[in-house]
């Protein structure tokens, strides 16, 4: 990670300050291109809070696995997260085993935190280095577009990479001893998951985890807060993008929608927990190498609201930067030749880190070719 730039390449304004100015229009650097700007039917059904959810996306009840005998996987579970994997890219959990106390407690907190003025949490404001800490923007292309929201991002495992005490807020001061025992609990959620979807490959239940480096995988924490906007069909809380790790836990707000997930025909589908201690889940773009594409990483996006501002926290859990990741050569065939080349998960980060979302361009532009210049 040693090529990242040091510093932001201009000032860097808090998407908050802004909404609180009083502004009826939003700078041009958030308005969007019109192919890229939510459609009016989306932001109608992002303001109806009680409207009926969204079934489409697959909802996966994990109590029977998590009941079952220490080590055996169900097999109907198994093929339920199989055809999300193959469909979607993008699945629901309940049952899950994270207490819906601490889900409730850990958001809180963080809303707690991005209710504060800003002048007291800029004590925390990020670098491009790690992004750790207080942000506004992703990406480092001098004057290229922003996206409406602010952040907090942490490394929260393993013992080595974990963020330093100078980088957690300290008000609320309940929140990092919060974010470390949410973050074990999903971790563990996201360990049960990998074998899962070993298995649904017909692979070894240890296989996935094993390559992507055991238990040095690693596990961050985005707080994510999306102020109100006065012109919410200009602009976007965040840009349509893939992830770039293995999985991403999401645990949405409770009140306000506004995740997009991108289906196969191009539509954006807004997407409700069925429960407020659901989950949504995504696989990132290493389980698109590892699988050899048999499972995608998906396009999705945030969109915003002119009345309500919006709480996310969603945790990343990412394969060792320095374990070299391509397609298992048991999914690889002669119909079926290896797709990618290996990468370190740390040359894929600082590649996606330095260009900012770009839908699944970065991803697909890698087929075939060798692991971008420059990053080793």
């Amino acid at each position: 990670m040693a090529d990242c730039m040091q510093e932001w390449p201009e000032p860097i304004v808090r998407v908050q300050a802004v909404a609180e100015s009083g502004l009826a229009a939003i700078p041009g650097c958030y308005v969007k291109p019109p192919h890229d700007r939510p459609a009016q039917q989306h932001l109608a059904a992002v303001a109806v809070l009680h409207e009926p959810s969204d079934t489409s996306i697959p909802v996966i009840d994990l109590g029977e696995l998590l009941a079952a005998d220490e080590g055996r996987i169900d097999g109907l579970i198994t093929e339920a997260v199989a055809a999300a994997c193959r469909d979607w890219g993008f699945f629901q959990v309940v049952n899950h085993g994270v207490a819906p106390e601490l889900m409730r407690a850990v958001r809180e907190a963080w809303r707690g935190f991005f209710r504060l003025p800003i002048s007291a949490k800029q004590q925390y404001a990020n670098q491009p280095r790690t992004y750790e800490g207080y942000g506004s923007r992703v990406g480092v292309q001098k004057g290229g577009p922003l996206d409406w929201g602010d952040y907090y991002f942490l490394h929260l495992a393993p013992e080595a990479a974990k963020s330093p005490d100078k980088y957690w807020p300290t008000n609320p001061a309940i929140c990092k001893e919060l974010s470390e025992e949410y973050g074990r609990e999903v971790t563990r959620l996201c360990e049960l998951l990998m074998k899962v979807l070993s298995a649904s490959l017909g692979l070894e239940e240890t296989r996935f985890r094993e390559a992507f480096g055991g238990a040095e995988c690693g596990t961050c924490l985005r707080a994510n807060y999306y102020p109100r906007c006065p012109q919410p069909d200009l602009t976007l809380g965040l840009s349509a993008h893939s992830d770039p790790g293995v999985l991403t836990v999401l645990l949405a707000d409770e009140h306000v929608r506004g995740l997009q997930v991108r289906r196969a025909d191009g539509e954006w589908v807004t997407v409700q927990p069925v429960r407020h201690d659901a989950f949504i889940v995504n696989v990132g773009d290493q389980i698109q190498i590892l699988s050899n594409s048999v499972y995608k990483s998906v396009e999705h996006r945030v969109i915003v609201n002119a009345k309500e501002e919006r709480i996310s926290l969603a945790l990343f859990y990412n394969p060792r930067g320095d374990v070299p990741i391509a397609p298992a050569l048991e999914l690889v065939t002669p119909d079926r030749p290896s797709l990618y080349p290996p990468m370190t998960f740390d040359e894929y980060r600082v590649y996606i880190r330095k260009n900012g979302p770009r839908g699944k361009a970065q991803l697909e532009g890698f087929k075939g070719k060798a692991a971008p210049a420059g990053n080793k």
